[in-house]
């Protein structure tokens, strides 16, 4: 099963732990993570070297080729935004997950489509479990 995962790149980097937490924890689970470039240390550099139409078109293929997507909201971005109702929009299974406390979009927490899933968690421990329960839907 083919993964995207979505985290926030231009909008805040602090959480590059979590991201590679999650994407190392679902690839040990047999998931392919198609987006795990997330996590990349100096990933801005790197994007900076692209047109933005690159990356949309790279992102939004991405998507579309995915099973379904995991989004850490807890960093506010607009491109994650977008991705998640991108997602949605083409059908995809989304779960938004966000460290417990988070300030995170009412867009997000009163998404009442059935292709989303947001969830908080507060340990990795935690984090997991929210992972693992979501892929077998």
């Amino acid at each position: 099963m083919k993964i995207f995962f979505a985290g926030s790149i231009r909008g805040g980097r602090q959480l590059i732990p979590t991201y590679r937490h999650i994407i190392g924890f679902l690839k040990s689970q047999g998931y392919v993570i198609i987006s795990e470039h997330v996590a990349a240390q100096g990933l801005e550099e790197t994007e900076a070297k692209l047109l933005e139409q690159e990356i949309f078109e790279k992102d939004t293929r991405w998507i579309k080729e995915s099973d379904r997507v995991v989004a850490e909201v807890t960093v506010p971005s607009t491109g994650v935004g977008y991705e998640v109702c991108y997602a949605v929009a083409h059908k995809k299974p989304v779960l938004c997950v966000y460290e417990e406390g988070a300030k995170v979009s009412a867009m997000v927490l009163g998404n009442t489509s059935r292709y989303v899933t947001v969830r908080s968690y507060s340990d990795e421990k935690q984090l997991e479990k929210i992972l693992l329960d979501f892929p077998g839907k």
